[in-house]
C-alpha cells in the first residue's frame, strides 16, 4: 500500500474526461471575455469621451484595467491553490460581468474608470486561473493543444476587440461594449458551475485555510504605486517630479513591508520557493524580459504604419496581426521541438531567432512596402510560440497541483510588470529619439514642426497641413524612432537569452503526472518524453473526489508544509532532480 502522506502527492485530476470539452469551451470563453476587454475600447474612446466628458483622463480606462489585473495575478494564484480553481474561477467571472454590467450604466468618467478597475479585479482571476486549470486538465504531453487553444482565443479577441468596439460605437451605442460581456459570461459561468467538478484532498477539506490577507494588502499597495508610476510618469508628470518620486518611494516602502510580512507569514501569497528554485525564478525573468519587449510591436507598430507608410487603421492593424497569425501554429508545434532538444534549448532557439527578427526590422528600406513589416511581425510571432509556451508548460510541469496556481501566476505576473515597464521605458526612448530629430531640423520648416510623437502622426495623418518637405522630415524622424524602440526590444530579447542560458537549468523537472502513485519527480532530458503516470483516459474516474478514493496516496494533503515545517519545505524545493542537477 502507497504510503499515505507521500512528500509530494500527485495533482488530483480535475473533471471528468466526458466533460473535459464543456470546461475546455468555458476556459475558452473566459479567455476571450479577458482579452477584449483589454482592446475593445481602444476605437470608442472618442464617443465615450463625448458622451462622457474626462478627456484629461480618459488613459486610466486602459492603465486601470491593467494595474487592477496586475496587482491581483499573484493573490488569485495562492488563492486558487489553498481553496481550489473552482471558486476562484466563478468569483473572477461574477466580479467581472459586474463590472461590466456597472461600466454600461456609467454616468461619469470617474465612474467608468472605478468600474473598470473593477472589471480587472474579475480579469485577473480570469487570466491566471484559466491557464492553470487548463495545466490541471492536461498532462505534460498534451498541454501544448490546449494552450495553443488558449493563445488562439487570446489572439483573435485582441485583434477582434478594436473592430468589434469601433461597430458598436458607430452602429449601437458604446455602452454595448460592455453589455456583450453579459451572455458570453453567463454561459461560461454556467459551463463553469454545471461541469467542472474538483475536490482537494481529504485533509485539505478538513483543515481551516489560512491566507495571508495583510501580505495581499502589501502587494496590492506596491503593485498599485510602482505601475501607476511606470504608467503615469513621463507622461502626465515628469520623471523626476514630485508626483513620480513620491510614488517610487512609496512603492519601495511596500515592497520591503512586503518581503517582511511574507517572510513570517504561515502561508505567504508569494513564497520564498517561487525565487529559490532556478526553474521558476529563471522563467519569471525570461519572460518579464519578453513583456518589456512586446511594447515595441504592440504599441509602436501602429504609428509606424500610419506615420510612414501612410496606411489606414484597418491596413495598419493587419499589419501588427499578423504576428498573431503565426503565434498559436508555432505554440501547438513546439512540443515537436522540445521533446527532442528540451524545453531550455527549444526557448533558446526561439528568442534567439527573436533577436534577429528584431534587429532585422532596422533595416527595412524606407519607405518600404507593408508586406516587409508584416513579414517580419509574422516571423516574430513564431519565433515568440517557440519561447514562451514550453517556459509555461516545463514550470506548471515541475510543480504538483498544490503549487500549480501560484507558480503559474507569478510568470503572468512577471510578464504584466514587464510590459509596463517596457511601456514606460520604450516611451522615454522614442521621445527622447524624437525630440532630437525635431530640435536639429532645418531651420526652414522647424516652426511649427509638432513636438511629440502622438502629434506626429496627427498631423501627418490631416493632408496639407505640411509641406511634402516637411512631411517627409517628419516621417523619417519616426522611422528612426521606432528603429530604436525595435532595437532595445532586441536587447531584452538578448537579456532573456542570457536570463535562460546562464539561469535556467539545462534540465527542467516533471512532476508525476496524474495517476502517478508514488508521486515522484522524473526529469526532462531532452529526449521524447516518457510519462510516469497514466494519461487521462476517456475511462477515468468522474471526478476528482472519485479519484480521491481510488487509492490512498492520491487522500494525501495538497501542501507539503503539513507533511514537513514550513522553513523545511522552502529550502529544499520539491523537485529533487532541480537541486541534483541544477549546475548542469
Amino acid at each position: 500500500m502507497a504510503p499515505a502522506d507521500p512528500p509530494i502527492p500527485p495533482a488530483p485530476r480535475t473533471a471528468a474526461p466526458a466533460k473535459r470539452g464543456r470546461v475546455v469551451a468555458a476556459l475558452m470563453l473566459c479567455m476571450a471575455l479577458a482579452a477584449l476587454d483589454s482592446t475593445i475600447i481602444a476605437t470608442a474612446v472618442p464617443q465615450i469621451v463625448g458622451d462622457l466628458g474626462g478627456f484629461a483622463v480618459f488613459s486610466w480606462l486602459f492603465s486601470g484595467y491593467l494595474l487592477a489585473v496586475t496587482v491581483t495575478l499573484p493573490v488569485y494564484g495562492k488563492l486558487s491553490d489553498t481553496f481550489g480553481r473552482k471558486p476562484i474561477l466563478v468569483t473572477g467571472v461574477i466580479i467581472f460581468l459586474a463590472g461590466s454590467l456597472l461600466c454600461a450604466t456609467a454616468w461619469n468618467m470617474a465612474s467608468l474608470i472605478a468600474f473598470r478597475i473593477l472589471q480587472g479585479l474579475g480579469g485577473g482571476a480570469l487570466q491566471g486561473t484559466v491557464q492553470t486549470v487548463a495545466a490541471d486538465l492536461y498532462p505534460m504531453k498534451e498541454r501544448p493543444k490546449i494552450q495553443a487553444k488558449l493563445s488562439t482565443v487570446w489572439a483573435t479577441s485582441s485583434v477582434a476587440g478594436p473592430a468589434l468596439g469601433g461597430l458598436l460605437a458607430a452602429y449601437a451605442d458604446w455602452r454595448w461594449i460592455f453589455l456583450v460581456n453579459l451572455p458570453v459570461g453567463a454561459l461560461a459561468l454556467w459551463l463553469v458551475v454545471r461541469h467542472f467538478r474538483e475536490s482537494l484532498p481529504a485533509r485539505e477539506r478538513t483543515r481551516r485555510p489560512r491566507v495571508d490577507w495583510p501580505g495581499a494588502l502589501a502587494i496590492f499597495a506596491c503593485g498599485g504605486l510602482l505601475l501607476t508610476a511606470l504608467v503615469q510618469g513621463g507622461v502626465v508628470w515628469p520623471w523626476l517630479s514630485a508626483p513620480s518620486l513620491l510614488l517610487f518611494a512609496g512603492s519601495a516602502g511596500c515592497a520591503t513591508a512586503t518581503v517582511l510580512i511574507e517572510r513570517r507569514a504561515a502561508e505567504p501569497i508569494i513564497p520564498g520557493w517561487v525565487w529559490r528554485r532556478r526553474t521558476i525564478s529563471a522563467v519569471n525573468l525570461a519572460l518579464g524580459a519578453v513583456g518589456l519587449l512586446m511594447v515595441a510591436p504592440t504599441v509602436f507598430l501602429p504609428t509606424y504604419a500610419q506615420a510612414v507608410l501612410g496606411l489606414g487603421p484597418i491596413a495598419a492593424g493587419f499589419v501588427l496581426s499578423t504576428m498573431t497569425l503565426s503565434w498559436p501554429v508555432s505554440s501547438a508545434l513546439s512540443s515537436h521541438v522540445y521533446n527532442r532538444v528540451g524545453i531550455r534549448a527549444c526557448s533558446m532557439i526561439g528568442i534567439g531567432a527573436a533577436t534577429l527578427v528584431l534587429l532585422a526590422f532596422p533595416l527595412l528600406p524606407y519607405p518600404g512596402a507593408a508586406w516587409q513589416p508584416a513579414l517580419i511581425m509574422f516571423a516574430l510571432g513564431a519565433a515568440l510560440g517557440i519561447f514562451q509556451l514550453p517556459l509555461i508548460i516545463g514550470v506548471q510541469s515541475s510543480v504538483g497541483f498544490e503549487e500549480r496556481g501560484t507558480a503559474t501566476a507569478s510568470i503572468l505576473f512577471c510578464r504584466q510588470v514587464g510590459q509596463c515597464v517596457g511601456a514606460a521605458l520604450f516611451g522615454a526612448v522614442a521621445n527622447a529619439t524624437l525630440n532630437g530629430r525635431l530640435a536639429t531640423a532645418p531651420a526652414d520648416i522647424r516652426p511649427g514642426l509638432p513636438g511629440d510623437l502622438d502629434s506626429v502622426s496627427h498631423a501627418l495623418a490631416r493632408a496639407g497641413t505640411l509641406t511634402d518637405r516637411a512631411a517627409d522630415y517628419l516621417r523619417r524622424a519616426v522611422d528612426a524612432t521606432v528603429d530604436h524602440v525595435y532595437i532595445g526590444a532586441a536587447v531584452a530579447a538578448g537579456l532573456a537569452f542570457l536570463i535562460l542560458l546562464l539561469l535556467a537549468p539545462r534540465r527542467f523537472p516533471v512532476h508525476g503526472e496524474p495517476g502517478d502513485a508514488s508521486g515522484t519527480p522524473i526529469e526532462e532530458t531532452g529526449t521524447p518524453l516518457k510519462e510516469t503516470g497514466t494519461p487521462f483516459k476517456e475511462t477515468a474516474a468522474a471526478s476528482v473526489s472519485e479519484a480521491a478514493a481510488a487509492t490512498p496516496s492520491e487522500t494525501a494533503p495538497a501542501t507539503a508544509s503539513e507533511t514537513a515545517p514550513a522553513t523545511a519545505s522552502e529550502s529544499a524545493p520539491a523537485t529533487a532532480s532541480e537541486t541534483a542537477r541544477g549546475n548542469g
